[in-house]
């Protein structure tokens, strides 16, 4: 364990790109599901950790997008999205949206919500929003988003950390 007199090396940047991701996976967040409709009408999500909050007034949340991902124009052109926020029981269906498939909705139980984005039956809470703005960030894109409506189903979430799914523990 380290004290406050311990110091480690740095590690370049440039050196070690894996290094870094690791150091980032040191961080646990909550894994959401984010959804839209595509153009299409065919419903649209991906598995995403990168989800904060910004503001309760007005209610903002933000989450990143990457610019590479295959849902981008869909996100890019709907003018709302929902961050399913999944229940412990949810791993497989996070690896589900993670993953590139045809259908990722198949099988997973969903309902229109604002302006017909999908709603998971399965999440533990449910923010339902409306793009306020899209922000640059290397080779991201943030959405922040103005939150309209909103669920809390008081299921525990499911944890992502150190490239694996976990659960709350004990609280301290």
């Amino acid at each position: 364990m380290m004290n406050a007199h311990t110091r480690q090396t740095p590690i370049e940047l440039d050196a070690d790109p894996r290094a870094l991701r690791d150091v980032l996976g040191q961080f646990a967040t909550g894994v959401t599901v984010i959804t839209t409709i595509g153009d299409n009408g065919a419903p649209v999500g991906m598995a995403a950790n990168s989800f904060a909050s910004v503001s309760l007034d007005p209610p903002l949340v933000i989450w990143s997008l990457a610019l590479r991902s295959p849902s981008l124009s869909a996100f890019r052109r709907s003018g709302t999205f929902a961050i399913n926020v999944l229940c412990a029981q949810s791993k497989d269906i996070a690896l589900q949206f993670a993953r590139p498939a045809p259908d990722k909705f198949a099988g997973i139980g969903w309902s229109a919500g604002v302006d017909g984005c999908p709603v998971l039956d399965c999440a533990a809470a449910v923010l339902q929003c409306r793009t306020q703005s899209r922000i640059p960030g290397g080779d991201h894109e943030m959405y922040l988003g103005r939150v309209i409506e909103f669920t809390n189903a008081g299921k525990r979430p499911l944890i992502f950390h150190q490239g694996g799914f976990a659960e709350i523990g004990t609280a301290l």
